[in-house]
């Protein structure tokens, strides 16, 4: 098979649902395969060759933000100058490139859309528009479709008539141990520090009760950010943490929490929230279609400040933890992701 990866920042994984995707995936891989990962030099000091069987390519472009449009066409370009057979692409930002590839090339694309980018409210109204209309030309023009999540295969369905293939993301690698079965002390949240995942939500919640929070994030990232520390700082039961990249310390502050507040409302199977369900704890979940469907309709939700405060002082009451363990077993492990792409890349180059 002679595949490439198109979409990430690269490996090996810094950060990211995609880049933990393709580290996972390349756990599968042989040398009988010739998997070629297109990379960006500007997030790499170190820039390897190869990485677990796999050739790496670098762009001295940025993978995020604007220049994600030219360095998703660019790294397309070399896959088929490279005669790749199968193309898996990681969202939609070279989608305008796509057509090219159908007209031109006998190159099978398999693309994962990620979680519907345009109606994230961080773009401008001309971004969104140019990410939706990438969506729609990505679903015309590959050959599969890939949702991390049912409620968005459910979108595409409604909107566009087109069946995805529903895989998600594996979280038991935040397992670096069997974890200890804590009472905890605190609640914790983490996540991006972004409007869209209910942060002020969250924290202003916390700060009508006395229960302790841990909330883990990139706060200096963004005026939001700041904003939004400089506000709750100041409040005692609230501990505002910086990112935290070390697998070692996040386990620790995972294990020994007592609840998981998740707020994202957008993005599909948000990779925090995966991962947190493996270690046995409740959860309470911003009551949304793509956070529903990832915790099967058995987590706890709320939708306003009010409801996350009933849920946070009847605590007591909330007994979802054994459910979310068995969801991520069955559902979100890399043995089971890896799985299912691997029969999706083999039908699609058999097809």
């Amino acid at each position: 098979m002679k595949l490439a990866i198109v979409g990430t920042v690269g490996v090996p994984a810094c950060y990211g649902g995609f880049e933990t995707l393709v580290e996972n995936l390349l756990d599968m891989n042989d040398s009988s395969n010739d998997i070629t990962i297109y990379c960006s030099s500007v997030s790499y000091t170190e820039k390897l060759t190869t990485y677990k069987n796999a050739k790496l390519k670098y762009l001295p472009l940025n993978a995020n933000g604007f220049q994600s449009i030219p360095y998703d066409i660019f790294s397309l370009v070399l896959s088929i100058y490279n005669r790749s057979e199968s193309i898996l692409v990681l969202g939609v930002s070279g989608a305008i490139f796509f057509p090219f590839i159908r007209i031109f090339t006998k190159s099978k694309l398999i693309t994962n859309i990620d979680g519907l980018e345009w109606k994230r409210s961080k773009w401008p109204r001309f971004v969104r528009h140019f990410l939706k209309i990438s969506e729609k030309m990505a679903i015309k023009y590959s050959h599969e479709i890939v949702a991390d999540n049912s409620a968005i295969a459910d979108y595409v369905m409604q909107q566009y008539g087109c069946k995805a293939t529903v895989i998600a993301y594996g979280g038991d690698h935040s397992l670096i141990k069997e974890p200890q079965n804590t009472k905890g002390e605190y609640d914790l949240a983490l996540c991006r520090i972004e409007p869209e995942n209910n942060v002020e939500l969250i924290l202003k919640s916390f700060s009508d009760t006395t229960r302790k929070l841990k909330f883990i994030g990139n706060w200096k990232n963004s005026k939001y950010g700041l904003s939004m520390k400089s506000k709750y700082a100041s409040c005692e039961n609230i501990d505002i943490i910086d990112p935290i990249y070390d697998i070692e310390t996040l386990f620790g502050i995972r294990q020994n929490c007592a609840l998981y507040i998740h707020g994202h409302s957008a993005g599909g199977t948000n990779p925090s929230l995966v991962e947190m369900m493996h270690f046995n704890k409740n959860i309470l979940a911003y009551d949304c279609s793509y956070n529903r469907a990832t915790t099967e309709n058995k987590g706890a939700y709320f939708s306003t400040s009010e409801d996350l405060i009933a849920l946070i002082n009847s605590s007591e009451l909330i007994n979802n933890a054994n459910d979310m363990k068995e969801i991520a077993i069955r559902r979100y492990t890399w043995h089971v992701v890896r799985k299912q792409y691997l029969e999706l890349l083999t039908i699609s180059i058999n097809d």
